[in-house]
């Protein structure tokens, strides 16, 4: 089952890839991974789709707490979230069909964001069915091409997060 995980981590070298490392060690696919700093710079969030059996989702979440730099991991799987994705998609089109992916992409509260003799290409956001959605009539047009992000999530939760301070890295003694 997709884990939808929520992860706020100092923005330090090496964070992102002890937290890739611990689910790929395990087994685990990571389906979409996004990161970004936070308003405060030192900060960064990380949104981790990843591929876990049920019974296994907490114990993912408690690995990823213990990991140096993470300062919360919260599994958003089940929790009331907002998740969303981005898609560019170009689409080659005859003459005659542009009216009707113009109509398209303004059903799904898309924005076209160029246009040339061969076709469009449409930014579009919203949840993945939506996109995946999108897509799949975008494809009756002709020819596509998609780049697509990885999932953003936030909590709809009203409780204030609890961050606890990083695990520090153990400090080599001398000899």
């Amino acid at each position: 089952m997709l884990q939808t995980i929520t992860i706020l981590l100092e923005n330090r070298p090496g964070a992102l890839l002890r937290v890739t490392g611990v689910l790929s060690a395990r087994g685990y696919n990571i389906e979409t991974l996004t990161v970004a700093k936070t308003l405060d710079p030192e900060l960064s969030r990380m949104t981790i789709t990843v591929d876990v059996e049920d019974r296994l989702r907490g114990q993912v979440v408690k690995q990823m707490n213990k990991l140096i730099n993470v300062l919360q991991a919260t599994d958003l799987t089940d929790a009331p979230a907002v998740i969303r994705e981005m898609v560019l998609l170009r689409v080659r089109c005859p003459q005659e069909s542009r009216t009707s992916v113009l109509k398209e992409a303004e059903i799904f509260h898309t924005r076209v964001i160029d246009s040339s003799t061969e076709g469009f290409a449409i930014e579009a956001t919203g949840d993945p069915e939506k996109l995946d959605e999108f897509i799949d009539v975008m494809r009756s047009y002709g020819e596509i091409e998609v780049v697509r992000s990885g999932g953003v999530a936030m909590s709809l939760e009203t409780k204030k997060l609890r961050l606890q301070p990083p695990v520090q890295a153990p400090i080599p003694q001398a000899s």
